[in-house]
């Protein structure tokens, strides 16, 4: 095989559900693996805020949509003879198969790396691999595959109800479904035919247990299985919904190696040269299982399965593509073994989702097939329990491990029998409150169908906590006194926490951990292992657990600590990761040693090379604690990992722990949103009014004296958490419980919400409170979207120079009174030319990486060496007068959040991010649009433009949407208003009117290729009828804009396209 001499990579683009950062991880692998081969590489991935897009990765790197379109521009330019599919998710897979499909990759002559289309498009055409199951005598579910509605509905009568809905060349489930009767399946079919071209009608397969394995095979027929993990939940629950164990616990050693020499067997028979999962369903009650997904591709289960095992799947796979040998590649963990050698694991790993449900109104919280999960986090421990325990903990929801506290049972419990029956995102508390109530581990089995070994450990660690009760009632006067050593070694192995320990016995969580250690009851820090004994352990990847009494390793007695950003949430992405990992890479260029701590399997910074020690464990303050008093480095660095590190800032430095950078007394100043303001007011600085609050009558006097709309902000929050804008005195009752919910320990603060401001943001780096280095962008939203969810400009292209030289001028005093050292961010108000400051970041934003990498400026690069008071160099002062414009879009997954109201405010709802760069501000906008999921639409366009001054300012966009040839269609008002005004259109009735012709239909149809639909705050009709329409155009997979500005810019931007076209230049053309 003659290896290539340029590759083309294809990312996975923004953030989504069903497909988040394991394809930064997977892509920066395969760059690596490919460099070492001395192959060029060009990258195409408009995801800015990944490690992949960093400078040095690629030889050439396009912030560009990953569609055939773009792609088909950049292999004409950039003539690869390569192209690798499978590091990019589905994204990729179903681009690179269309460009295949098309004659492009032929024309060119670009060769398909590692397993060929035909086996790809075996695996994704639901039909054809039933057929190539059936021919080598692989159990599959009795099914028929569809192209219509009619096809579906006479498949399902004929395999009986209920049956199994699954959508082709679809992300994480997309479209996917049970469906008890035909009106079920006709409702799943019309949204499954809006994203895919085919589905697949299976047999129902309830109760089965679901089983996957993930597998290598070179071209030479090596084959292994890497690992195998089993679902905690049955068959039902999407994969990337379900908690997940590795290895599995619950199969018989016949089980095991049967589905294994089945696993074999299906890659071979497919012709998969690299890596890829197989799914399957076991019947609990014989021996017999089907075969429900083969994924040709590295997979959300993949990173899971590399990071569980020490085996660096995407390294490996990118080797194979090559054309490599299982026998010949090392394994750069273990670093004693090839590739072909088979991990043995002696411990135990629990993957759990997290879930962001509670974010949005309307929403269904109930689990299926379909992936509502945003991210993920990954445990290690010795046992089941100890592991499980140290999940729950991490996925950051406030819960201290399992606990059947009313809070955790989720907004729609009702009883417990119920929420056993019925999986939402909270269903392990209910089981272990089922527990509490005297339900049996059979009584809970039959209404979950989980198995009962599950259950079972659950009930001992439910037991575990009887005792630590009965034991703080019997010496409730005498606190740690009435602690026995014994018992709380047992309860640590089983993975309680100190906090859950000490609230029981009404202590400190402090006085608890000094009891604890003076007698001894320490963790020890052990190392993935998975040698089986056949060889030493050499692997810097490391996890603490009770279950043993000796270290895997010495301390390290120096160096730099990073905590990371743990799960990716709303609010927190591959952003952070980003800036942790850059700041590894500094501190290391600097001759630092490096320990990460972080437990989310998705990201770089727990890759096997990006740090010299390596902790996969919760972003505790128990744990940080733990590993710092072992470790004795230097100091730690908080201010990369965004929230989750900062809030531990003024804890961790009263323990004693060294904090580089900032004082945490002045990121307290910061973030506590009292002091902040008081701070502001001493140095004669504007901001919004406001109040501290602490009764609602108060409140509610403060809003009458200011007036609505105002604004409720809760301290120490990530992505505007429990923020809303209350526009009368109901909804302002209604918020501030919410608000006391999200942080009782903390203040809640009401201020003046400006309506019609413009949102400028600037991110800086401070050495000793002088700034360094700022990079100021705009919002093109007015304020009220929240800075997460806004579409933002650098350099910022409609500011008044004297609007800058304020923002500057408040900037320097900010970092001069809180003597900053390392990144920061602070949030503006404009109008005209007053300012107002809203917010203030003592830590890097999620805007870093995008200014990073539009100015050519490493912004964190030059934090870390502030921090570590290293020369910083003399970069240029701002990102003010770049040749070029980059543009920041938001990507959301709303098609996922069913009911979700597709609508943005002060809470953030976006998923992702990608940021794309032109020559001019249309070009980038249209680029960054085009990557989240628009399309340029073809014929006709609905509007709905709201309010008055909204239909005003529409006006002159409407006018060139007709100049441009396209139909309109329009609402009631919006009809009438462009009549008077001499623009053409149709007018439509509101869904709720049964009067045609009607937009609901017209929508189900799909006769539209953009709504925009501007939504009012009156009444309650009207608004019900705006959400029919915007929930609808999601549902269908038609683009949806509902901000005038937002509409106004990218009318603007198709027509400057129509006349020049896009501009096709890597990033590093931009010098």
């Amino acid at each position: 095989m003659r290896k290539p001499e340029k590759v083309l990579v294809l990312g996975s683009g923004g953030l989504k559900i069903g497909q988040a950062g394991e394809f930064d991880y997977s892509g920066s692998q395969a760059l690596k693996a490919l460099r070492e081969e001395g192959v060029r590489t060009v990258l195409i991935n408009p995801n800015i805020a990944t490690i992949q897009t960093s400078e040095g990765m690629a030889d050439a790197t396009y912030f560009l949509p990953v569609t055939p379109e773009f792609v088909r521009k950049v292999i004409e330019k950039e003539r690869p003879d390569g192209i690798l599919l499978s590091f990019g998710g589905q994204t990729a897979l179903n681009c690179g198969i269309a460009l295949h499909d098309e004659g492009t990759l032929y024309k060119y002559g670009v060769d398909v790396l590692g397993t060929p289309v035909e086996a790809i498009r075996l695996t994704e055409d639901r039909d054809l691999f039933a057929r190539k199951l059936h021919e080598i005598g692989a159990g599959t579910p009795r099914s028929a595959a569809a192209v219509t509605v009619d096809e579906a509905v006479a498949a399902a009568a004929e395999i009986g109800y209920p049956v199994m809905v699954r959508a082709a060349f679809a992300l994480g489930g997309a479209g996917s479904g049970i469906c008890r009767n035909e009106k079920q399946l006709l409702a799943r079919c019309e949204k499954a035919f809006s994203i895919a071209p085919q589905v697949l009608v299976e047999e129902w397969l309830g109760g089965w247990k679901e089983v996957e394995y993930e597998v290598v095979r070179d071209r030479f027929d090596n084959c292994i299985t890497v690992c195998n993990m089993e679902n905690f939940d049955p068959l039902g629950i999407h994969t990337g919904e379900s908690i997940v164990v590795a290895p599995s616990q619950t199969l018989t050693d016949r089980e095991y190696h049967k589905l294994r020499a089945v696993a074999l067997q299906v890659i071979r028979a497919v012709g998969i040269v690299g890596e890829c999962n197989i799914q399957y369903a076991l019947d609990p009650k014989s021996e017999e299982y089907r075969i429900i997904e083969v994924n040709a591709r590295l997979s959300r289960s993949s990173a899971l399965a590399s990071k569980a095992t020490g085996y660096p799947l995407a390294y490996v796979a990118a080797k194979l593509a090559l054309g490599a040998s299982l026998t010949e590649i090392p394994n750069k963990i273990t670093r004693v073994t090839k590739s072909c050698f088979e991990p043995a694991l002696d411990y135990c790993v629990v993957k759990i989702p997290r879930w962001d449900l509670t974010k949005f109104k309307e929403v269904d919280t109930h689990l299926g097939s379909e992936m509502k999960s945003v991210g993920e986090v990954m445990s290690i421990g010795r046992t089941f329990e100890e592991a499980l325990q140290k999940a729950i903990r991490m996925t950051g929801t406030g819960a201290p491990g399992l606990s059947d506290d009313p809070k955790l049972m989720g907004r729609e419990f009702t009883s417990v029998k119920q929420a056993l029956r019925e999986p939402t995102d909270r269903r392990l508390f209910a089981i272990y409150r089922a527990l509490g109530e005297g339900w049996t581990v059979d009584a809970i089995h039959k209404q979950t169908k989980i198995d009962r070994w599950f259950l079972g450990r659950i009930a001992a660690v439910r037991r575990v906590e009887d005792e630590l009760r009965a034991a703080a009632a019997a010496g409730a006067a005498a606190k740690a006194a009435a602690l026995d050593s014994d018992l709380v070694r047992r309860a640590k192995r089983m993975g309680f926490a100190d906090e859950a320990i000490a609230r029981l016995f009404g202590l400190k969580e402090a006085e608890f951990r000094n009891w604890r250690q003076e007698r001894g009851i320490v963790p020890a820090v052990k190392q993935i292992d998975t040698l089986a004994a056949e060889y030493p352990a050499e692997t810097n990847y490391l996890y603490t657990t009770y279950a043993g009494s000796r270290n895997d390793v010495e301390p390290m007695g120096e160096g730099i600590m990073v905590p990371g950003s743990g799960p990716y949430r709303i609010g927190s992405s591959v952003e952070f990761d980003w800036c942790c990992v850059n700041a590894i890479q500094t501190s290391r260029g600097l001759g630092r040693k490096t320990i990460m701590v972080n437990c989310n399997p998705e990201t770089v910074s727990t890759d096997y090379d990006a740090c010299d020690r390596l902790y996969f464990e919760e972003l505790s303050l128990e744990r940080v604690l733990d590993i710092y008093e072992y470790e004795h480095p230097e100091g730690m660095i908080l201010s990369m990992g965004g929230q989750i590190p900062n809030n531990l800032a003024l804890k961790l430095f009263d323990a004693g722990a060294v904090i580089l950078g900032t004082s945490p007394a002045n990121i307290d100043r910061a973030e506590d949103r009292n002091k902040f303001s008081a701070l502001l007011d001493a140095m004669g600085v504007d901001q919004p009014e406001w109040k501290d609050l602490t009764t609602v009558a108060e409140a509610l006097d403060f809003a009458a004296k200011v007036g609505y709309p105002v604004l409720v902000r809760p301290s120490y929050v990530l992505s505007g958490a429990a923020m809303n804008v209350a526009w009368d005195e109901s909804s302002l009752t209604k918020f501030l419980g919410l608000a006391a919910d999200v942080s009782s320990e903390h203040p809640v603060v009401i201020s003046k919400f400006v309506e019609n401001s413009k949102e400028i943001e600037i991110d800086a780096v401070a050495k000793r409170g002088k700034i360094i280095y700022h990079a100021i962008t705009e919002h093109i939203e007015n304020a009220g979207v929240h800075s997460g969810d806004a579409t933002v400009v650098l350099p910022a292209q409609r500011l008044y120079i004297e609007t800058i030289r304020k923002i500057k001028a408040v900037t320097e005093k900010v970092a001069r009174a809180l003597d900053i050292t390392g990144p920061f961010n602070i949030q503006f108000l404009a109008q005209r030319n007053k300012i107002k400051v809203i917010e203030c970041n003592l830590r890097a934003s999620r805007s870093f990486p995008f200014c990073s990498k539009v100015s050519r400026v490493n912004m964190i690069d030059l934090a870390t060496r502030a921090i570590l008071d290293a020369d910083t160099g003399v970069p240029a002062s701002s990102a003010l007068d770049l040749p070029w414009v980059g543009v920041k879009a938001a990507q959301f997954s709303f098609s996922r959040l069913h009911g979700a109201d597709p609508i943005l405010g002060v809470e953030m709802a976006s998923t992702g991010e990608v940021g794309c760069i032109g020559t001019d501000l249309d070009d980038a906008f249209l680029k960054a649009l085009l990557s989240v999921g628009y399309r340029v639409p073809k014929k006709n366009v609905l509007l709905s433009t709201g309010p008055l001054e909204n239909k005003l300012e529409f006006l002159a966009s409407a006018v060139k949407l007709a100049e441009m040839g396209y139909s309109l269609f329009a609402t009631g008002g919006t009809a009438k208003f462009l009549a008077a005004n001499g623009v053409p259109c149709v007018k439509l009735h509101w869904p709720l009117e049964k009067t045609e012709p009607n937009i609901a239909p017209m929508l189900r149809n799909r006769e539209f290729d953009l709504v925009i639909n501007i939504p009012k705050n009156n009444k309650e009709r009207e608004l019900k009828n705006d959400y029919l329409i915007r929930r609808a155009a999601i549902d269908f997979n038609i683009p949806l804009l509902t901000n005038v500005k937002v509409a106004k810019q990218f009318i603007d931007a198709l027509d400057s396209e129509r006349r020049k076209g896009f501009e096709i230049k890597a990033w590093e053309e931009y010098r």
